[in-house]
């Protein structure tokens, strides 16, 4: 029997790519890239077998700097040529980085069915409710009275929720993040052990454009009672431990309760389930400002994923036939071009 090779450990060193890397100073996304870097080698996976795929925008630019293969493809079509690559080769660990405006404008209808298709690939939306790329035009996740150079009297559209669009499109794991937060890497972790599509959404500062569109949550003064971080099989607390969520039976919403002396049983705060649907799209829609803003991996409920299925169809369909592409070409109508004698 023969030993298998074991994986050789690479280091942050070995992601990096000796482009320079250009945002403006004080971006978000130096953040991103950072923790993937840094995760990567936890993963146990090699840069040559993994692929970053991105779009259009501020953070499609990702794929330069990652030593690995990449496609830095058209606005809003990152998901389709990322389903191509996995289907030639489902070997592939493959990544999506995208923005509010690349996935959920020109490329919601592809983000839609790649995620109901369960691809299994990790999407990294960067959300700064705004296009950075092209000077500050509010964006499709952009604030009611957002002023910017489309909207100088405020934003009249109600913003899209990355999360709840997910969920909505059937995704089977979605999770929140914030750019320069310590739990990023353990998000990006989960989402990488998850077979099928994983989505991402991670607050990402603009600093040009939105300079603190999130500092309501992630001010240092204000994060404790501004962030719930959920954790499978835990409660949902925050605020120190001295609030929780727990559901208005009557109305089947949530609610905000105080917690007295650690005893959050009594006050029937949830315990978190990653697999209750229901749970969390009530999560991810909780309102800004009156309810803190949930983290972490907010849904997880594996299911058979989109190239695992047309791998065994294509098996199952290939099977005791040989291959005659010349019977392929000849089937149905056909016809023989001859070659014609000069005119006189």
């Amino acid at each position: 029997m023969n030993d298998m090779t074991p994986i050789a450990k690479t280091t942050p060193k070995d992601w990096e790519t000796d482009q320079e890397v250009r945002w403006c100073p004080g971006c978000g996304d130096y953040a991103i890239l950072k923790a993937v870097q840094r995760t990567m080698p936890e993963l146990g996976v090699l840069p040559e077998n993994t692929v970053f795929v991105s779009g259009i925008g501020c953070s499609s630019r990702f794929p330069y700097y990652m030593e690995t293969y990449g496609f830095h493809t058209i606005h809003g079509r990152a998901p389709a040529v990322a389903t191509g690559v996995k289907l030639a080769n489902p070997d592939l660990d493959v990544w999506i980085i995208t923005g509010d405006g690349d996935a959920l404008s020109i490329g919601g209808n592809h983000t839609m069915h790649l995620l109901r298709r369960n691809l299994d690939c990790q999407v990294l939306l960067f959300n700064n409710e705004i296009y950075g790329l092209t000077k500050g035009q509010y964006s499709p996740t952009s604030r009611v009275g957002t002023r910017s150079p489309s909207t100088p009297f405020g934003s009249v559209d109600r913003p899209a929720s990355p999360c709840a669009f997910a969920l909505g499109s059937g995704a089977r794991f979605v999770a929140r993040a914030i750019d320069v937060n310590k739990n990023l890497p353990s998000v990006l972790k989960a989402a990488h052990a998850h077979k099928g599509a994983s989505f991402i959404e991670i607050y990402q500062n603009c600093i040009v454009y939105n300079d603190d569109v999130f500092a309501s949550f992630t001010d240092k003064d204000k994060a404790q009672a501004g962030q719930l971080w959920v954790e499978h099989g835990q409660p949902l607390l925050f605020a120190g431990g001295t609030k929780g969520i727990a559901l208005d039976q009557e109305r089947l919403i949530l609610k905000i309760v105080d917690v007295v002396d650690g005893d959050w049983a009594a006050a029937k705060v949830i315990v978190h389930d990653q697999t209750n649907r229901a749970v969390a799209h009530m999560l991810v829609e909780l309102p800004l400002g009156t309810f803190p803003v949930a983290l972490g991996v907010i849904y997880n409920d594996p299911a058979p994923t989109f190239e695992s299925a047309v791998v065994a169809q294509n098996k199952q369909a290939s099977e005791g036939k040989k291959p005659d592409l010349q019977k392929l070409l000849s089937q149905g109508q056909t016809w023989q071009v001859e070659k014609q004698p000069h005119a006189m």
